[in-house]
């Protein structure tokens, strides 16, 4: 009887690790509408916005200084697992700080740490920017991250405005800097990278889904993390780059399903005729 309860136990638990899979992959979000075309746009805005680099090299050769003033290569940071990059400066009055939080955000939701699973790079475009404001950046972050691995895996970096250009340039990110004010115009976006810094998704905004973000590190990691039920939620999932976003793949969703359904029904048929004739034989020696 406890061997029949047993097998009962794995089937239920069985059962109940395929929903949550299934109800994972059924989840959707909405799409945010696409940015204006650059014509629509106010003057101050005319050179604004992110085109798309996919698969793009970031150059490794670029250098930067990093939140201690050390010179440091870009490459150096490569080759270690998927990357997240973000571009802000640090004197900025509102939007970047709030990319900030929004990234920060997220990435204590997603199970993985930076430090550990990923590396961040997060770069001001600011040429006059320095090293210090980078540092008090880095602390304030970090404060709110909370992660002890981030002291080593999350940059603050600075650099001339050679470095910065070609960098912005090769992720496709566009800004415009309004002297009246002493303020940039820029999108509100952060990339992940592959383990070799190649340009692998946009996530646009200043929230960032949780789930979204951690199926976009796993993709970008080339197998290097990630768990079996990552590998289901992304054949459930495409990422879509016009919005930034994975959405569900119905197709898949209802395949699994069905094939679900009928390993359950399987698994309850083959016990009931394991256990069928036990119970008869019981029965007749009564």
């Amino acid at each position: 009887m406890s061997s029949r309860k047993n097998m009962s136990g794995r089937i239920t638990l069985w059962a109940l690790t395929a929903a949550a899979v299934l109800c994972a992959c059924a989840w959707g979000q909405t799409v945010d509408p696409l940015s204006p075309p650059a014509s629509a746009r106010p003057p101050q805005l005319q050179h604004v916005g992110i085109e798309q680099r996919l698969n793009q090299q970031i150059p490794p050769g670029l250098e930067f200084r990093d939140e201690a003033g050390k010179p440091v290569h870009l490459g150096q940071y490569f080759g270690k697992g998927p990357l997240i990059l973000n571009f802000v400066y640090f004197h900025c009055p509102m939007l970047c700080g709030q990319v900030l939080q929004g990234l920060t955000g997220a990435l204590r939701a997603i199970g993985y740490s930076a430090g550990r699973d990923f590396t961040v790079l997060t770069v001001s475009f600011d040429p006059h920017e320095t090293p210090e404001m980078a540092a008090a950046k880095k602390k304030m972050v970090l404060a709110t991250y909370g992660r002890p691995e981030a002291e080593q895996g999350w940059h603050f970096l600075t650099g001339d405005a050679a470095a910065v250009a070609a960098l912005t340039k090769a992720a496709g990110f566009q800004y415009q800097y309004n002297a009246e004010n002493d303020q940039f115009a820029h999108p509100t976006a952060i990339l992940t990278l592959t383990p070799e810094g190649k340009v692998a998704q946009y996530y646009y905004g200043i929230d960032y889904a949780p789930r979204d973000l951690r199926l976009g590190l796993v993709q970008a990691s080339n197998g290097q993390i990630g768990t079996l039920t990552d590998e289901a939620l992304l054949y459930c999932y495409r990422y879509d780059p016009q919005t930034g976003k994975y959405s569900a793949i119905i197709s898949r969703v209802l395949r699994i399903s069905g094939a679900v359904w009928l390993a359950m029904v399987g698994a309850f048929l083959v016990v009931m005729f394991r256990t069928e004739p036990k119970y008869r034989a019981q029965g007749r020696a009564r």
